[in-house]
C-alpha cells in the first residue's frame, strides 16, 4: 500500500470520528481512538514515535514526536484546535524532513467540519 492509499484510509476513519464524537475533545483522546480504528482495519500504527533532531553528526533523540506514523509511511499530525496555523503545517513538514517520509496529514478536529481541518503535506525530499 503506498502513501495515498493510506491517507485515504486515515481520512475516511478521521471523517467517521469526527461525524461520530465530533470537535471538542482533547488531541490525545482523539488519537486513541484513531489508533484503534487503523489498526482494526489491519494497519500498522506507532503512537508518538520519537524524531530526532540530527546536526553536525549528532542525533538528539530529545527532538519532536510524531502523533502516528501508519503503515511506516505516513505521517499524522493530530490537532483540535479552533484553528490551523501556519506553524502547524511547519511542524509537520519538519518531521517529514527528519524522518525522510514524503507524505503527511495534518488533521485538526477542532474543526465544525473536518474538511476545513484536513491538511496534506508533501515533502519534496
Amino acid at each position: 500500500m503506498n502513501e495515498n492509499d493510506i491517507a485515504n484510509q486515515v481520512m475516511d476513519a478521521a471523517f467517521q470520528i469526527h461525524r461520530e464524537i465530533g470537535p471538542g475533545l482533547l488531541e490525545s483522546v482523539y488519537e486513541v481512538i484513531l489508533t484503534k480504528v487503523l489498526v482494526g482495519k489491519g494497519l500498522d500504527v506507532e503512537r508518538q514515535v520519537p524524531v530526532p533532531i540530527r546536526y553536525l553528526g549528532m542525533a538528539f533523540d530529545e527532538g519532536f514526536r510524531a502523533d502516528l506514523i501508519v503503515g511506516h509511511k505516513l505521517i499524522v499530525e493530530l490537532k483540535s484546535v479552533e484553528r490551523l496555523q501556519p506553524l502547524h503545517s511547519k511542524q509537520l513538514l519538519t518531521y517529514l524532513r527528519l524522518t525522510d517520509r514524503r507524505l503527511g496529514l495534518l488533521i485538526n478536529f477542532g474543526e465544525n467540519l473536518l474538511k476545513d481541518g484536513l491538511k496534506r503535506v508533501v515533502n519534496g525530499l
